[in-house]
């Protein structure tokens, strides 16, 4: 009976300690999110009406001022994403230091304003681990609660950034601690709720404001098609940020591997200007139908954009593959539909199919299917009406693309 009370004590701590961290990890994503597509927007809209020959040095200067924060300011401590929280929750000696939510912070907004071809979900995801886990090294909850506290700052960071809780929590169970259990259930549940109270007073929009019209059944070989594409996408993507990584890890001066990664950067987006930061403005671009493009534009983007993101990461920019597997993904699921209606004859909506497309290759490339239908069904006021399609084809793509290549990016990091 004495130990019941007991862990009931240190789970209703655990409890309270989650409201304390949810609230911090809202701010903190929030604000990151805010800026970054303030200035973002400003930037890319100066530069396409003064001179577009300025996108090519733009990754250039976010990617050099993160440079200098690294090695001034940071000591040279490197980020490595969310390789340091698997490394955090699994050997409890080692801790995710203080200095972790500013780097990330700042970083990820230099490298997404200045066109670095990633977004900020990875960064607001550290930051906000960060949050968790200096929580637990201040002993406010039992020892035994590290992962709850670390999963409990997750959780707020991605419900804030895409307006779901619940994509959150999702994310927190099958990305960051990869099981379940009572305490998880507790901290994230909280976290979840804390955002949604949060959310409820600082309204964020639908980063797509299409309403869908539902989805046909003739659709359904074609988003079994779209599923396969997006396993074989998002390995693609994990081999070449890999390969590309390690290329330039192997380049000794930091100055030839800044300079020669974001200049590469600056050529795709001069060339490509849908490929600017993390994409979701030129996305909602192509979805509105406002303009036409030949399908060997489509095409491009499709595979630009793992390269530019590969590319941004490899010299030194900070992000992962969240959002431009989503963005990547969306550009290959509107291809597909293009061709079909263009070339078969069909009437298939592209948006419908940007969005299957989207949560299949995100599926694929973190291994999390359920995180990426709640995620993608929140992306559209009533994405919800695709709740069967995205859910088939995400668990398509997640179980495919394993059995191609066995590691995604952060579990290759974390065995290698």
């Amino acid at each position: 009976m004495e130990r019941k009370k007991i862990q009931r004590h240190h789970e209703l701590r655990l409890a309270l300690i989650s409201v304390l961290i949810g609230i911090c990890c809202c701010f903190l994503a929030f604000s990151l999110k805010t800026l970054t597509e303030y200035f973002q927007e400003i930037i890319f809209s100066t530069a396409e009406k003064s001179n577009p020959l300025i996108f090519i040095f733009l990754p250039t200067v976010g990617i050099t001022a993160i440079y200098f924060l690294r090695k001034y300011l940071f000591r040279n401590r490197k980020n490595k994403g969310i390789t340091e929280i698997y490394k955090t929750v699994d050997q409890r000696k080692d801790h995710l230091p203080l200095f972790k939510i500013p780097s990330h912070y700042f970083n990820g907004f230099l490298t997404v304003i200045f066109g670095g071809s990633t977004g900020i979900e990875v960064s607001t995801v550290v930051a906000s681990a960060t949050v968790g886990n200096a929580a637990y090294e201040k002993n406010f909850s039992a020892n035994v609660y590290k992962l709850e506290m670390v999963c409990a700052g997750v959780v707020a960071g991605v419900a804030v950034l895409f307006g779901s809780p619940l994509a959150g929590w999702l994310f927190a169970m099958e990305v960051i601690a990869r099981k379940f259990s009572k305490t998880l259930f507790i901290s994230c549940t909280v976290s979840a709720l804390v955002s949604w109270l949060f959310m409820s007073f600082f309204k964020t929009e639908h980063l797509l404001p299409y309403l869908l019209t539902g989805w046909k059944w003739e659709a359904v070989p074609y988003f079994g098609l779209l599923s396969i594409l997006g396993a074989l996408l998002s390995v693609c993507f994990t081999v070449l940020v890999i390969r590309i990584k390690d290329f330039f890890a192997g380049i000794s001066s930091e100055f030839i591997k800044v300079n020669l990664g974001a200049l590469l950067v600056g050529l795709l987006i001069f060339s490509f200007p849908f490929l600017y930061g993390d994409s979701y403005h030129p996305l909602r671009e192509l979805l509105s139908g406002s303009q036409t493009y030949p399908v060997i534009f489509l095409a491009a983007l499709i595979f630009l954009k793992p390269l530019a993101s590969a590319l941004t990461l490899g010299a030194g920019g900070d992000g992962g593959v969240f959002a431009p597997s989503i963005v990547a993904g969306a550009f290959l699921g509107f291809c597909v539909a293009y061709c079909c209606n263009t070339y078969l004859g069909m009437a298939f909506n592209m948006v419908n199919f940007a969005l299957i497309g989207a949560a299949a290759t995100l599926s694929a490339s973190i291994y999390a299917p359920f995180t990426a239908l709640f995620l993608v069904c929140n992306l559209v006021p009533n994405g919800f009406v695709l709740f069967f399609p995205i859910l088939i084809c995400s668990l398509i793509s997640r179980f495919l693309a394993q059995k191609i290549y066995p590691y995604n990016v952060y579990t290759y990091y974390l065995k290698n």
